[in-house]
């Protein structure tokens, strides 16, 4: 089976061609840096890296573009509002969405273009539109798209003009149609100087859908591969910088991805719901492996629920993982596949899981694959196999979960037990207290204490496994 991905405009599932063989490109929606990254924002771009990896699993060279929309109307208001310059502002919460990333093991894109260095891309693309008829300057400094100029517009979304209309909806000053948009804002006396650039239409500063339209063309080309981003984008933003594009003239986006919503404590999230979770919050309550694992464990298209339970199942996940890849590379001792610098993409990987990630990416049923490898490695190690027959398995382990971004022995996770959470960084310290007192206790020979040490352990959902380095510690499933 070759690689199949769903296009959200077609909605059909069929066999992905790329635009030049053996090369993909790629366009994915970034953050607007108007304050922190919440779940939603992990739960796309985390998604989304799992594209990435595959891809390039698959042989294919990869240019992945995410933009930073750096300026905005609620980027001014807000760094306004804490008498702070907005690009300051806007720098401050690009450099924190790049750190929480870093810390989940997010890939860094190919290249990740600001909005407000690219200006002059977007004045051309203006210029173009006028030309052709489907953009209009209202002579105030604002520059609007025609949505009735383009026949297909809501052709993404499935949807006409008229089923747009809100009969209670102000028409803008300067605009023609309800539903036309801004390509271009006029300067507003109430902002900033430095939040305006000079054009032939006006002073003033990008709109929202011209900027990521200029900017997939400077890198990707007129027509490239795929465009991917959270499914609250479908419309009105991708509706409206597929229009705009295709009205220049240009192929655009052969294919549309979109992930699917984050749902908390079974609600859509959100701050007026009081479930609003930032990643900061996230990372401070759980392992960031954790937070990854479920993050990605869902297919990206359905929705994903984040609460107690569903945390609670990803670091027993997580540690299950790391302890059987750990035990196995404890055996390996030297071996290259023990150490940090494998190199998993020579493993061999297993038909079901190629199979179940090239139909669409179907996590799910690729971890049903992992957790069978590491059932049958558990099995080996508990047997005493040797290190010869145990490597492929390692090996086979390692490469399945490198795909999803969780390799324990990789560089990035090596260096913790199996997260970075506050919480589990103070139950390791206890826990490792007490298998201290339990190793004591063996060496004076006291079994009754040691094996007192270790049901105490398991009555409190501790599994205890004794191996060549000493004793590790998992949490047990709850079923």
């Amino acid at each position: 089976m070759t690689l199949h991905l769903h296009d959200t405009a077609t909605r059909l599932t069929a066999p992905f061609t790329p635009v030049r063989e053996g090369a993909v490109s790629l366009y994915v929606c970034g953050p607007t840096t108007q304050g922190a990254p919440h779940l939603g924002h992990l739960r796309t771009f985390l998604a989304f890296d799992v594209l990435v990896r595959w891809l390039e699993r698959s042989g294919y060279d990869v240019t992945h573009i995410r933009n930073v929309t750096d300026i905005e109307d609620k980027i001014l208001a807000k760094s306004a509002e804490a008498d702070v310059d907005w690009w300051a502002w806007s720098l401050r919460f690009e450099r924190e969405f790049q750190d929480v990333l870093d810390r989940l093991g997010n890939r860094r894109p190919t290249y990740e273009p600001r909005a407000t260095g690219h200006v002059p891309e977007m004045i051309e693309l203006m210029d173009l539109l006028i030309e052709r008829g489907h953009a209009y300057a209202d002579g105030e400094g604002s520059v609007y798209f025609d949505v009735a100029s383009h026949p297909t517009y809501g052709s993404l979304t499935r949807q006409s003009i008229e089923d747009m209309q809100d009969a209670g909806e102000e028409m803008e000053p300067g605009k023609r149609h309800p539903r036309d948009f801004a390509l271009w804002k006029a300067a507003k006396a109430t902002e900033p100087g430095t939040a305006s650039w000079e054009t032939p239409f006006g002073r003033g500063r990008p709109g929202w859908h011209l900027e990521c339209s200029a900017m997939s063309r400077k890198y990707l080309g007129e027509t490239f591969d795929i465009h991917a981003g959270g499914l609250d984008l479908r419309f009105p933003h991708h509706e409206n910088e597929q229009a705009q594009s295709h009205a220049a003239g240009f192929g655009f986006a052969r294919q549309w991805m979109h992930s699917g919503v984050l749902t908390v404590d079974g609600l859509k999230m959100g701050k007026s719901l009081d479930n609003f979770v930032t990643a900061a919050q996230a990372l401070t309550d759980h392992p960031a492996a954790a937070v990854r694992y479920a993050m990605v464990s869902g297919h990206y298209r359905a929705s994903v629920e984040y609460n107690g339970t569903a945390m609670r199942e990803a670091e027993v996940v997580w540690e299950r993982f790391s302890a059987t890849a750990r035990r196995a590379a404890e055996l390996l001792g030297e071996d290259p596949l023990a150490g940090p610098d494998a190199d998993l993409a020579a493993v061999a990987l297993p038909e079901a899981f190629v199979a179940a990630m090239d139909d669409d990416l179907a996590v799910p049923e690729a971890l049903a694959v992992v957790h069978h490898e590491q059932a049958a490695l558990n099995s080996l190690l508990a047997a005493g196999t040797a290190a010869a027959e145990v490597a492929p398995g390692l090996g086979r382990l390692r490469a399945m979960l490198d795909v999803l971004g969780l390799d324990p022995l990789a560089e990035h996770w090596a260096s913790t037990t199996g997260g970075d959470g506050a919480e589990h960084a103070a139950l390791d310290a206890l826990i490792t207290t007490q298998l201290a007192a339990r190793a004591a206790a063996r060496a004076d020979k006291d079994w009754a204490r040691a094996d007192a040490l270790r049901d105490a352990l398991s009555a409190a959902g501790i599994r205890v496994e004794d191996g060549q380095g000493g004793a590790r510690w998992t949490l047990e499933t709850t079923d």
